[in-house]
C-alpha cells in the first residue's frame, strides 16, 4: 500500500493519482492474508503416533520450504479428534489456502469437508492415509504389504510353533482405511498358518486400549497359550507388551509392530518386540511435499504421481506408493540407522549396552 501511494505521489494528474489509489485500495480489499505467497495446510491426525509431529510434520514443511522458498505452511493437530479436525478443515478453508494435506483421523468423517474443500477449488493431498471425498492426490505405503511383511516376521519368529500356534491379534482403528489393509495383509499370511485366538480392534490406536485388550486376551486363553501377538503398530506393541509383562508372561511371545518409533526400537534391541514395520518418512513426506507445492500452484500432479488408486468415489486420482520395510535387531543398522533416522547412540541407552554390543550397534 505504503509503495502505490509513493507512486501515486508522482502521477501527472490528480485524476491519475486517484485512480492509481483505487487500484491500490483494490489490491488491498482483494489480496489473501499472505498477498501471492501460496498458502498449504498440513493436518496431522494425533500426537498418540510419535511419527507425525517428530518425523512428517517437519520434514513436509522441509520440503514444501525447499520447493516453494515462499511458501507459508501452516501446521495443526486434531489430538484424535474427529470435530477438531472437521473444525481445522473448515478454517484452511475460509482462510483460503491454496492446497491442503491431510493425515485423516477418521476417512469418512472427514468427506464432507473434502468435498467443500474442493469446491472451494483448494486441492487435497491425502497423506498415509486414503481420504474420502474428492481428494486430488495420494502419497503412502502399499498397506496390504505392510500386514503382509507383519504376518511372515510374525511367523519366522514363532518358528517350530507353527502350525498349531496360536495368537492375539491386535488391530488398528477400523476408521482408518491403512489399518482395514495392514489387517487383510495379515490375514492373507496367517490364514490357516496359526490360530487367531482373540482379535481386536482398537479404536484411535490407543496404546491403553491395546493393553486393556490383552489383559483381556491373557485371562481368556491362558499365558502359556499365546505364541504370538500381531500388533498393528508401535504403539499397540507397547500397549500388548506391558499388558503381557505386567500378567508375569515369560518369555514373551514374539510382538509386531510399525512405524520404527524410538522406543519400540529399543524394545526390539531388548528382545520385548521383535520387530517393526519401517516407513521412509523422508521420501513419504518429499513425494507429499512436492504434491502439495504443485496443487497450490494449480500445476498437474502427473509429473510427482507414479501409478494411480481408485478413491471410495471410485475415481481415480494421482499416486505415490512407496514399498515398506521390515525392521528386525539384525537390520537396524543398515535401515534405520545408516538412513539417519535414529543414531546408535539415540537408541542405545546404557541399560541397552550389552544388547547393543550383541546386536553389532557399536
Amino acid at each position: 500500500m505504503k509503495a502505490c501511494i509513493r507512486d501515486a505521489a508522482i502521477a501527472l494528474t490528480a485524476v491519475s493519482t486517484a485512480v492509481a489509489l483505487a487500484a491500490c485500495g483494490s489490491d488491498a480489499e482483494n489480496a489473501s492474508p499472505g498477498g501471492n505467497t501460496p498458502q498449504i495446510g498440513v493436518l496431522l491426525p494425533d500426537s498418540t503416533t510419535a511419527r507425525w509431529e517428530t518425523q512428517d510434520g517437519p520434514l513436509l514443511e522441509k520440503k514444501i520450504k525447499e520447493l516453494c522458498a515462499d511458501c507459508t505452511v501452516e501446521h495443526v493437530n486434531a489430538r484424535n479428534d474427529v470435530a477438531t479436525q472437521q473444525a481445522q478443515m473448515d478454517s484452511m478453508i475460509t482462510k483460503g489456502v491454496d492446497a491442503i494435506v491431510l493425515v485423516a483421523v477418521d476417512a469418512k468423517s472427514l468427506g464432507p469437508e473434502v468435498r467443500k474443500a474442493h469446491e472451494a477449488n483448494i486441492p487435497v493431498i491425502a497423506y498415509d492415509r486414503l481420504a474420502e471425498g474428492p481428494i486430488s492426490g495420494y502419497v503412502s505405503f502399499d498397506g496390504e504389504e505392510v500386514g503382509r511383511l507383519q504376518g511372515r516376521a510374525l511367523l519366522k519368529a514363532m518358528g517350530d510353533e507353527v502350525p498349531g500356534a496360536q495368537i492375539v491379534m491386535m488391530n488398528g482403528d477400523p476408521s482408518d482405511p491403512n489399518a482395514v489393509a495392514f489387517k487383510k495383509g495379515a490375514l492373507s499370511v496367517l490364514n490357516g498358518k496359526v490360530k487367531i485366538g482373540k482379535a481386536y480392534d482398537t479404536l484411535q490406536w490407543r496404546t491403553e486400549a491395546a493393553h486393556v485388550n490383552m489383559s483381556g486376551a491373557i485371562a481368556a486363553l491362558g499365558a502359556d497359550n499365546i505364541d504370538g501377538v500381531y500388533a498393528a503398530n508401535d504403539g499397540l506393541a507397547a500397549g500388548s507388551i506391558s499388558a503381557l509383562k505386567a500378567n508375569k508372561v515369560n518369555p514373551l511371545p514374539p510382538v509386531t509392530g510399525q512405524d520404527a518409533e524410538l522406543g519400540a526400537v529399543r524394545r526390539i534391541v531388548g528382545g520385548s518386540q521383535y520387530m517393526t514395520v519401517y516407513k521412509p518418512f523422508a521420501p513419504e513426506a518429499s513425494a507429499g511435499g512436492a504434491m502439495a507445492v504443485a496443487a497450490a500452484r494449480g500445476e498437474t500432479l502427473d509429473r510427482v504421481a507414479t501409478s494411480k488408486v481408485r478413491t471410495p468415489s471410485v475415481k481415480a486420482v494421482p499416486a505415490v506408493l512407496l514399498t515398506p520395510v521390515s525392521v528386525t535387531v539384525g537390520n537396524i543398522k543398515d535401515t534405520l540407522v545408516r538412513d539417519g533416522v535414529y543414531t546408535i547412540q539415540q537408541i542405545c541407552t546404557p541399560h541397552l549396552k550389552a544388547a547393543c554390543d550383541k546386536a553389532g550397534l557399536t
